[in-house]
């Protein structure tokens, strides 16, 4: 068995759901097995019957969740939180895309609530994702405050992590889940309200089943033991170039210190039926949200995911080390809700799932300062060896969804 292969620690028999499109393949917090090396991973969980916990979740949704009692729930947790002085009494993380802009226009004009929006700024902006996060306060009438963390410092961090790790949005997804409690503790905010919950997507649905996020993210005994892009945060600050300062946006508060101050963290997907595309068709409605006016390469969608240029390679990272490409994720979430067959989905899979994303590939290896080559390597360093084979000097899927 391959090096790579044996680096990624996936099953080595590649499943695809019987209802959606998605593999076995993909991480998840769902189930726990040993690999070839005797490592534990988590991977998305498989019943007995093929299905996917995602679309099992989907099933739940449906058929054994009483919304109205759980709209109740929400109002009851919301008027807990809410304040009559004038200060905010949510804050809502998010770019301005469908999710957050669905999350805070609801709070704020169905239930009442002050929200102040915050963003953990993208990378790069794209100009239609710059347009739709301005119309999210000029259009949808709500506050915000925008995050830019230390450039240089960030450019590294995103750098080391597709080098070291093939994945250039670990820094990013790592300021946006700490900027919501950081800023709520900042601000005074005992409530913080994200849109959906990853057990949509192929979490354990088990983690649905509370409307708290887990909080174990937030603690940590030694912020200098932290690693970022595959390196510990003493390595960065050891030769002066930086200061532990610097790093302050990427360490999360302290579990301990945001239950003292009372801070709670929900999911607004445990309370409202979950449905991507109504997201968007209300954001387009009420906060100006404007789709791209052509498709996404790697999938056929245009309304999800666009305000940063980094991420298409994010996805397309993901289709190296998993054999998932954005296209899998967009069809298997949109077979659940309805809205296209699984038919369909195989078949816009098998068309779009591996094109690779050039449009702003040169601005991208630009911005960690990387040649081509150096990408490529980085690549196939990391590309998993039971999932590709070499075909006419092209690297191809071994196993496709069909």
């Amino acid at each position: 068995m391959s090096n790579q292969y044996q680096t990624q620690g996936l099953p080595e028999k590649v499943l695809f759901c019987k209802k959606c499109v998605i593999s076995n393949q993909r991480p998840s917090s769902s189930v726990e097995f040993k690999n070839h090396q005797g490592e534990k991973k988590k991977v998305i969980h498989f019943d007995d019957e093929g299905i996917c916990s995602a679309c099992r979740y989907q099933d739940e949704k449906e058929k054994n969740i009483n919304w109205e009692e759980r709209d109740r729930s929400l109002v009851s947790l919301l008027n807990n939180f809410k304040r009559s002085d004038g200060g905010y009494d949510v804050i809502v993380p998010g770019s301005g895309g469908k999710d957050s802009a669905f999350t805070s226009h609801i709070l704020k004009y169905k239930y009442g609530m002050n929200p102040l929006t915050v963003t953990w700024s993208p990378h790069l902006y794209t100009d239609i994702g710059f347009t739709n996060f301005q119309n999210w306060m000029h259009v949808g009438g709500l506050d915000n405050i925008l995050y830019t963390p230390n450039g240089i410092l960030h450019r590294e961090l995103t750098r080391n992590a597709f080098l070291n790790l093939l994945h250039p949005f670990q820094p990013f997804i790592i300021g946006q889940r700490i900027i919501g409690p950081a800023m709520a503790k900042k601000f005074g905010v005992k409530l913080v309200m994200y849109g959906e919950n990853q057990a949509e997507y192929g979490n354990a649905i088990e983690e649905n089943q509370n409307a708290l996020m887990n909080m174990d993210f937030f603690s940590s005994d030694n912020p200098e033991e932290l690693l970022f892009g595959g390196i510990k945060l003493k390595e960065y600050i050891k030769d002066d170039k930086y200061s532990l300062n610097d790093f302050a946006p990427y360490i999360a508060p302290d579990k301990k210190d945001l239950m003292q101050a009372g801070i709670e963290v929900h999911y607004l997907g445990y309370y409202l039926k979950w449905d991507p595309q109504e997201c968007y068709y209300y954001s387009v409605e009420n906060t100006g949200f404007e789709a791209n006016p052509v498709r996404t390469e790697g999938t056929y969608s245009k309304y999800s995911s666009i305000d940063d240029k980094i991420d298409p390679f994010h996805y397309f990272t993901t289709l190296i080390k998993f054999g998932l490409g954005r296209c899998s994720y967009d069809a298997a979430q949109e077979v659940r809700n309805d809205k296209i067959t699984r038919e369909e989905a195989v078949y816009l899979v098998q068309k779009y799932d591996e094109e690779f994303p050039a449009k702003f590939f040169p601005e991208f290896i630009q911005y960690l300062g990387i040649t081509e080559d150096d990408f490529w390597e980085t690549v196939e360093k990391f590309r998993s060896q039971h999932l590709w084979q070499k075909h006419k000097n092209n690297w191809v899927l071994k196993n496709k969804i069909s």
